[in-house]
């Protein structure tokens, strides 16, 4: 029996031992170390998603600068207002509800949130019926177009963001940085100018991209929630005891809670990857394109031309040659041709005009055709 015991007390320390390497990166990278108590952990990501009069006004205040930031194509704008924005406090109250099944404050989190983007769009739709500048830019463009990149990019910052609310030191840089690099507002306000515009197409697209964002933040802090062992919420009745039975239940709550989310979260992201796979495909059948194509960008104008030009079809760009008038020889003309389903207006000529003259320096024409 002492024998018997000795070895098992041996292999219990050989496995504590285990591979050096493997316990040097356990080390490393073990995200339990140094994390903050479980209740400082909820006051950080419930206490960011409570609505008052300050907050509501940062907000009208930030989208206001977005809107002219996408509307004027500042990129200083759109950081600043990212910076200041204040919606990613209801994306991390949602992650922390669904980790512990707290379904009273999903609740409250979610209509906060709904509040929020209401008041967003209404601020954004209104500056862009005032804004006297009607021009598409590039920042206007890039911010409603969803790709399997925004994906990444929500989920890596909604990680970060989940790390740093749950270490004893305050996060107070690291999330500003998330809010810069998961770009919450600018999606929303470029959906608040295609309600402006009445271009269903535009405001389709950018609110996808916004919810986008909202999802794979929270789904990212909920995964180092989940990581952490962050408990389950316990609703307590009057005698103050949690049964096993009520215990069990919460448990099951919380898995039929996360297989749903998982299983919405794959649908949902089924268009921005069928979208991505075509821009992807579109973009390896223009690489043959010659070096003055490319130098002209003609793939990105073409994808942004796509996303705003009614009725697009083609376009391409190139150097002409013609007579100079004085007949002693040819002059160089750099033209580009846009064709399109329909005849375009004036403004949306104006507007294609613009957007081909941002990518194609020294632009002398734009010619617009109409398929027969």
């Amino acid at each position: 029996m002492a024998g018997t015991g000795t070895t098992e007390g041996k292999r219990k320390a050989s496995g504590r031992g285990g591979n050096p390497v493997s316990r040097a990166l356990s080390s490393v990278f073990n995200v339990r170390s140094g994390r903050a108590s479980y209740a400082e952990i909820r006051r950080r990501f419930v206490g960011g998603s409570k609505l008052n009069g300050t907050h509501l006004c940062i907000l009208i205040v930030a989208m206001l600068i977005a809107s002219i930031g996408l509307n004027t194509n500042s990129t200083e704008c759109v950081v600043g207002a990212m910076l200041i924005c204040p919606l990613m406090g209801s994306v991390l109250a949602i992650s922390y509800s669904v980790a512990t099944a707290d379904l009273r404050l999903l609740r409250d989190a979610v209509v906060g949130l709904l509040v929020q983007i209401a008041i967003c769009l209404a601020t954004s739709t209104l500056y862009f019926v005032l804004s006297p500048i009607s021009t598409e830019t590039s920042e206007l463009v890039s911010n409603s177009t969803p790709t399997v990149w925004d994906i990444l990019v929500a989920a890596a910052g909604g990680f970060a963001g989940g790390l740093g609310n749950s270490r004893r030191q305050e996060p107070s840089t690291l999330i500003a940085g998330v809010a810069v690099a998961t770009a919450l507002m600018p999606p929303l306000c470029a959906a608040g100018c295609g309600i402006a515009t009445r271009d269903p197409a535009r405001f389709a697209s950018a609110f996808y991209e916004f919810w986008l964002n909202v999802v794979f933040i929270a789904l990212a802090a909920e995964i180092v929630l989940l990581i952490l062992r962050v408990p389950l919420h316990r609703e307590v009745g009057p005698d103050g005891v949690v049964t096993l039975e009520e215990e069990a239940a919460e448990k099951r709550l919380s898995r039929n809670m996360k297989r749903f989310i998982a299983v919405a979260t794959v649908i949902f992201m089924i268009p921005c990857v069928i979208a991505t796979a075509g821009m992807v495909r579109a973009s390896a059948s223009g690489s043959g394109t010659s070096a003055a194509a490319d130098r002209y960008e003609v793939s990105l104008t073409t994808r942004e031309l796509e996303a705003v030009c009614p009725g697009f079809e083609e376009y391409r760009v190139g150097t002409e040659y013609v007579g100079t008038s004085a007949g002693d020889g040819t002059s160089t003309r750099v033209v580009a041709t846009v064709r399109t389903r329909r005849p375009l207006t004036k403004d949306q000529r104006s507007s294609v005009r613009a957007l081909i003259a941002v990518h194609v320096k020294g632009l002398d024409d734009v010619r617009f055709v109409t398929a027969s």
